[in-house]
Formats: structure tokens, sequence, C-alpha cells
């Protein structure tokens, strides 16, 4: 059987992360980092961790229209469109996203930005890198790494909202191999 993250450990992990990279960032000559976090699971990390760090405001990144699988998932009937609280061009951007596995939501991510922008620098944080990359990207900051079976996802749930929010795991199967 496989071991379920514990996802509120991984959160503090991030967490601590995200409070010291903010905390090193002494530099007046550079732009402070905006967060932005992907819908859903992401943008619930960078609502909590707003929330927790104090920050003014956070991001939230629809990658839908950037997919490279679009034209056979469409949209998401809850889909958020992107909010951006902060300019993009020549920012310094913390993305935030739950699960990373093959890099193609990341991908999609980053093209979704430079529709807003070049930001000077984009750095990745998730929660669990479970592998099984299709394309060159990795996360400057991975609270845990996780092998799955290729026909598992790793779901994140949350439960309450900002800064009361918990979050927790779930593994099941792959949307193309359930029945």
């Amino acid at each position: 059987m496989m071991q379920t993250p514990d996802a509120e450990a991984l959160y503090r992990a991030l967490h601590d992360h995200v409070r010291g990279m903010l905390a090193d960032d002494a530099d007046p000559a550079q732009p402070s980092w905006a967060i932005a976090g992907i819908y859903s699971g992401g943008a619930w990390i960078a609502e909590r961790l707003a929330a927790d760090l104090n920050l003014p405001h956070h991001g939230v990144i629809n990658v839908a229209f950037h997919r490279d699988d679009y034209a056979k998932k469409g949209l998401h009937s809850q889909a958020q469109p992107t909010t951006l609280p902060f300019p993009v061009q020549d920012a310094r951007i913390l993305l935030i996203d739950d699960v990373l596995a093959t890099g193609r939501t990341i991908r999609a991510a980053v093209n979704e930005l430079f529709d807003y922008g070049r930001p000077a620098r984009v750095a990745l944080a998730t929660l669990v890198d479970r592998g099984d990359r299709e394309l060159p990207i990795a996360a400057d900051f991975a609270g845990s790494s996780q092998q799955l079976p290729r026909d598992a996802r790793l779901v994140l749930a949350r439960d309450g909202e900002g800064a009361a929010t918990r979050f927790s795991f779930t593994i099941e199967p792959s949307a193309s191999t359930a029945a």
C-alpha cells in the first residue's frame, strides 16, 4: 500500500521555506517576491501562505487555455480566471502548485504569466514532486518526493479558508484508469 504524504507537514515545510526566502529578500534594487498559485490546489496553498505570512495579496493562475490537452479536456466547469493583483513585468514570482508530475501544468502556468508581462524571475515551489517528468522542469523547493504508479493521482483536499485552511492528500485512480 502506498504511503499518503502528510499535507500539513509539507505545508509547514513550504511555509518555513517561503518565510526564509522573504526574510532573505533584502536587496532594495530587486522587487519583493509575489506569490501566485495554480488553480486549484496551488491557489489554496498560496491563499493560506498569504494569510499566514501577512502578505498583502496572492495571485491565482488558471492554466486552462495554455494546456496542451485543451482541445480534449476543454474548460473545467469551476475554473476561475487568472487574477494577478500585482504587476508581472520585471517581478520575481513564486509559483505554487500542490503536486509536480509531468511538468506540463507548470509550462502552461509560465505561458499564462507571460501573457501578463515578462517576469524577472519565476521560482517554483510544490508540496510534492512525484517525478514522471515529461518536460525539463524542476521545483526550486519541494516538500517531498513521492513515487506513485502512473495510474494513480495524488489529490489535495482542503478544509476551511485562509489561515484556517487544513490540507490533506488522498491517492486516487487516474481519470484515464477509473471505471
